[in-house]
């Protein structure tokens, strides 16, 4: 469990924890932290390392500055639905009630920096620029849960697949290639899919000169044509 912070930044350093004082940034979470005076911690995570347990008390927020997560909820019958893949930059944590509702787990070794959230709270009832920034998060965090659900809504299994890679494309993509921290179990879970379907549509996009892949993990995609995968003009 993460011990309780300092309001203002400190140098401190204990076990794996270290206090980190924020600087100006044009990054909004840093921003934020600036704005309010706090000081954040700094976290290592190993591969499949749980950061936090759904139902547990929801003390703090978190940035990832290296790795990615991943945010779940196991289904009564034992299946797991896959919220969201937080990324080098997202924040995640920012539950409205006093228990985190999903479990956050790091998909492979990654470095977060956890803040203490009733600091904020206390630092957001004075400061406008500290309330305006977490609920311009909020509301990115509704945005992504609105279009999430559309996705397992409405769409078939090859353009919810389409739209994770246009997705991951935006976020990931450095010189044209993305390279996927996640399993393809990951992004069955995520979309809502069985393995062997997110396999199926992958394999189609790749036969079809769609995409390709660098590697023999098949991890490493290049979008040949995103104009079509955007249309999504394919052949079923």
């Amino acid at each position: 469990m993460l011990a309780e912070m300092p309001a203002t930044p400190a140098a401190c350093a204990f076990g794996r924890i270290s206090a980190a004082t924020i600087a100006p940034s044009t990054d909004r979470f840093d921003a934020i932290l600036f704005s309010a005076g706090i000081a954040g911690a700094s976290l290592a995570y190993d591969k499949d390392e749980e950061i936090y347990g759904e139902g547990e008390p929801a003390n703090h927020i978190y940035k990832v500055i290296s790795g990615a997560v991943r945010t779940y909820k196991l289904l009564p019958d034992g299946r797991r639905q896959i919220d969201a893949f937080h990324l080098a930059g997202d924040v995640f944590g920012l539950d409205s009630g006093d228990e985190y509702r999903l479990t956050a787990e790091a998909i492979v070794d990654s470095q977060l920096r956890a803040v203490n959230r009733h600091h904020l709270e206390v630092a957001a009832e004075t400061e406008v620029r500290v309330a305006h920034g977490l609920w311009m998060l909020t509301a990115d965090h509704l945005r992504h849960a609105e279009d999430h659900m559309l996705l397992l809504g409405r769409k078939t299994a090859t353009e919810r697949v389409a739209t994770f890679l246009l997705e991951m494309d935006r976020r990931l993509a450095v010189t044209g290639l993305m390279a996927l921290p996640m399993s393809r179990r990951d992004i069955a879970d995520y979309l809502g899919l069985t393995l062997e379907t997110v396999s199926r549509a992958l394999s189609r996009l790749h036969e079809l000169g769609v995409i390709g892949f660098v590697g023999n993990t098949q991890r490493q995609i290049v979008l040949l044509d995103r104009q079509r995968l955007a249309g999504l003009d394919l052949q079923p």
